[in-house]
């Protein structure tokens, strides 16, 4: 349903009791040629493409809570392509192409700022360091700039510049990265999957794998019946490890929270997205005018939704080592994400050992920003049966064959400086 401005009035004035469902909460059905299990913003941009792209719409969505309630709601609502690796980077530039025509593909507003993203660098190894992203960045046709201290000063003349411990001396600017609402853009592709005859099935948890005589997987067992699929896709973020076990594979992951955490709502100071070279810490500002910012990881594997006080500790100190007078800003809440950590930082994309399973898993720090070029290969993936030209590095058994993309290192370990 579209709305105009006078129905929008209306419906404010009348106590929005003409509000419609913005997509379909369907029953699930017998069978579908496609089964996603997750309803997070990997699956629902999975489904929404393999409707737009490839024309297969007999799919459903299976997410065992509601939509938004995971991680896609749990986050620090970053966008970026500033990777190094030629694994990484060519994605990860597809994604942004992708974010970049995001609202227009969807007809919905998902808040899409590009507003910047600096990386600041404290030393002349760093430094040398950003100089090479950056040119990788520039040859798979992203956007760069390595700024010296002074162009840093007059973007973001608030930081401490002066004191010894981590003197900034300079950052690695993307003009081009930014932010989007992370909410938003799951109801978008939401809407958009289910008006393309795409079931999106909430409150309906996976409890196992339908078989047949060879062990390939026909569908899945779920707490509302079951459910028979051609093939059966895996986008469940930190959950991928339980929900492979029922499918007896144990993959090369750990499950991670990652708290993140926003502040009172304040007047505009953050121009972009800062992060702190010397430590783990990103910031940004958002609409409503908290400040949303994070870093580690929590140093042991979790489920649970919730943080710790020392994680809350770090992430502080990070912030006041870079900008003091965060130390006045009062902290309105946190949250916690459960993340999937790969061994080597980046993700899979593939088909698995178990005939008509396939699995979209392992995006530790990069869950969010990779969104729409995720949701685009795990589509062409499940399409066609063949890696998509972006993410052909991005393979189940890397680590076994020795084909790792160790983008710094991000992995299941917290990223110590």
């Amino acid at each position: 349903m579209r709305y105009s401005v006078f129905s929008l009035l209306a419906n404010a004035l009348g106590g929005h009791r003409g509000w419609r469902p913005t997509w379909r909460d369907a029953a699930p059905r017998d069978g579908y040629d496609i089964v996603i299990v997750g309803g997070g913003g990997h699956g629902l941009a999975t489904a929404h493409y393999l409707a737009k792209v490839h024309g297969i719409t007999r799919v459903a969505v299976v997410e065992k809570g509601w939509i938004g309630g995971g991680n896609a709601g749990r986050n620090t609502t970053i966008i970026r392509s500033n990777y190094l690796l030629p694994g990484n980077e060519p994605f990860y530039e597809w994604s942004m192409k992708l974010w970049e025509g995001l609202e227009q593909d969807l007809n919905y507003n998902a808040m899409v700022s590009q507003r910047g993203v600096l990386n600041l660098y404290h030393s002349d190894a760093q430094r040398d360091a950003y100089a090479r992203r950056g040119n990788s960045m520039r040859l798979h046709g992203a956007d760069s700039e390595l700024l010296d201290r002074d162009a840093v000063r007059r973007m973001a003349p608030f930081l401490d510049f002066d004191q010894g411990r981590f003197p900034i001396m300079g950052g690695l600017l993307q003009r081009r990265g930014g932010t989007a609402r992370h909410d938003a853009v799951n109801w978008g592709y939401a809407r958009s999957a289910s008006d393309r005859g795409v079931d999106i099935i909430q409150n309906c948890a996976v409890t196992g794998f339908l078989r047949d005589a060879s062990g390939a997987v026909t569908g899945v067992e779920t707490t509302r019946g079951s459910i028979r699929a051609g093939k059966v896709g895996m986008a469940v973020a930190g959950h991928s490890s339980t929900v492979a076990a029922m499918a007896g594979l144990q993959l090369p992951l750990e499950s991670h929270v990652l708290q993140a955490f926003v502040s009172e709502g304040l007047k505009p100071v953050i121009p972009g997205v800062i992060t702190f070279g010397a430590g783990h810490f990103y910031i940004s500002q958002s609409d409503k005018g908290g400040l949303v910012f994070g870093g580690d990881i929590d140093g042991y594997n979790s489920y649970a939704q919730r943080g710790n006080l020392p994680v809350i500790e770090d992430v502080c100190e990070g912030g006041m080592a870079v900008m003091p007078m965060i130390g006045r800003a009062r902290l309105l809440r946190s949250w916690g994400g459960i993340m999937d950590m790969s061994m080597d930082g980046s993700p899979i994309i593939d088909s698995t050992p178990v005939a008509g399973l396939y699995l979209n898993a392992g995006w530790c720090y990069g869950g969010f920003k990779a969104t729409p070029a995720s949701g685009w290969c795990f589509a062409h993936l499940l399409a066609t049966d063949t890696p998509h030209e972006t993410a052909t590095a991005y393979r189940y058994d890397r680590f076994r064959t020795g084909h790792m993309i160790d983008e710094k290192g991000q992995g299941a370990q917290p990223n110590l400086h």
